[in-house]
């Protein structure tokens, strides 16, 4: 048999023009969410698929958002391995901050510039090149592989992976594999659960000459926010496997996360992400909407938390306390083949063994590890997401390519063992 997985790499290295022509046109494809409408961008991985007779469907519950779940088997039977990245990005926000043009896929100086290019849009190209190699393989390779490129993940929507995996059992595997930009210094086989509270406080409000007629609002949102703070100190009991998979690698978290990452992954976080109230300068307030991101650990339930805060929320008389969504914390086994080949992989490639840590944002996996599919990400360094000037690495997008593609290509001949 020839040696395929180094054939993987050489059409990887000869297809770099290709790759980086497709990952231009698709920046220039605008899909901002919201509004969430992709099906400009849509087209052209539809294009890809088509040209290359690669098999493929579409699934849109709302027309502006196409999901894209291609498959194929191998020769005989074996693991099923789904890879996962978006289509949708981060909205553009003020164009004047940049210094490239953010829809332009832009290179200059090793880096690919522009609006989504990391998150994700390199990364789904990630996917669909994998897929379309692993395809060329598919008389040499058990099991089967599924890529799915959906809509609606930055909004965590209900139309994009939420809705195939509710409703296409075809897409949950074996395994995920996605490839968000995590930083290319860890595997993540875990998140953190967010849990969205809303509180709405109401008071009869006055006249801001007159406010012994009625309780300030705003006031009472101020207070009730300060008190909020004590979900940060909620005792929590890491399970012994996230201890265990985190033990030494605080250097690591703190470089691909920035520096205190760390010291918070085992913790409940509260952030208040809006604050409204008040109609006018000289009216008392009668109302204010506070809303909290709390993001909760392994080792204590949502609901422990939800309690909490409602307990706070009492000693606020004219408050209330509604759960706007809410997520288990989830996680994967950190010494599943997959992890480890993802490891294994990367280290022959670029001399270093990335740890498997637990990721601060959300990503689509987290709907996998939900049906108890284990899942992994693994993606390029996120290089000034949701900012100006958002740009890849170009070297680092082929690396994480080959790494991806690789720890498919193992797990599939492995039979899923590693």
């Amino acid at each position: 048999m020839p040696d395929l997985r180094a054939q993987i790499v050489e059409w990887i290295d000869g297809d770099r023009d290709v790759f980086l022509d497709f990952l231009g046109d698709f920046v220039r494809a605008k899909s901002p969410n919201p509004p969430g409408d992709t099906r400009e961008a849509a087209a052209l991985i539809e294009r890809f698929l088509t040209e290359r007779d690669l098999p493929f469907e579409v699934i849109a519950p709302n027309p502006d958002m196409p999901n894209f779940v291609g498959n194929f088997k191998g020769s005989r039977p074996g693991p099923h391995v789904v890879f996962n990245g978006h289509i949708d990005v981060f909205p553009l926000g003020d164009a004047g901050t940049w210094t490239q043009d953010p829809w332009g896929g832009e290179v200059v100086d090793g880096r690919m510039y522009g609006r989504g290019v990391n998150d994700m849009k390199a990364g789904t190209t990630t996917v669909l090149f994998a897929f379309m190699y692993l395809h060329r393989l598919r008389e040499h390779l058990p099991g089967q592989v599924t890529m799915t490129a959906v809509s609606d993940e930055e909004t965590f929507g209900p139309d994009g992976a939420r809705y195939l995996v509710a409703n296409h059992p075809e897409v949950h595997g074996d395994v995920c594999l996605s490839t968000e930009p995590t930083g290319i210094h860890s595997v993540r086989f875990a998140e953190k659960g967010p849990l969205w509270l809303k509180f709405n406080i109401r008071t009869p409000g006055a006249h801001g000459a007159y406010p012994h007629k009625s309780a300030n609002a705003n006031e009472i949102g101020a207070r009730l926010i300060l008190a909020l703070g004590a979900l940060r100190d909620i005792p929590v009991e890491s399970p012994e496997a996230i201890q265990r998979a985190l033990s030494g690698a605080e250097e690591v978290i703190d470089k691909v996360a920035s520096p205190g990452a760390a010291a918070i992954l085992q913790k409940v976080t509260l952030n208040i992400g809006t604050v409204n109230g008040g109609v006018k300068q000289n009216m008392l307030p009668g109302t204010c909407v506070v809303t909290a991101d709390i993001r909760v650990p392994m080792g204590i339930s949502p609901d422990a938390v939800i309690a909490r805060a409602g307990e706070i929320a009492a000693e606020f008389p004219q408050a209330e306390m509604e759960v706007v969504g809410r997520q288990e914390p989830l996680w994967s086994d950190p010494d599943h083949p997959m992890c480890r080949l993802l490891q294994k992989n990367v280290e022959e490639l670029a001399g270093f063994r990335p740890p498997a840590i637990v990721s601060l944002p959300g990503t689509d996996a987290r709907l996998w590890r939900g049906l108890g599919v284990p899942a992994y990400v693994y993606g390029i360094t996120p290089f000034n997401v949701a900012m100006a000037d958002e740009y890849v690495d170009i070297e680092e997008v082929f690396h994480v390519t080959k790494a991806h593609t690789l720890s498919a290509f193992d797990y599939l001949m492995a039979g899923g063992n590693g």
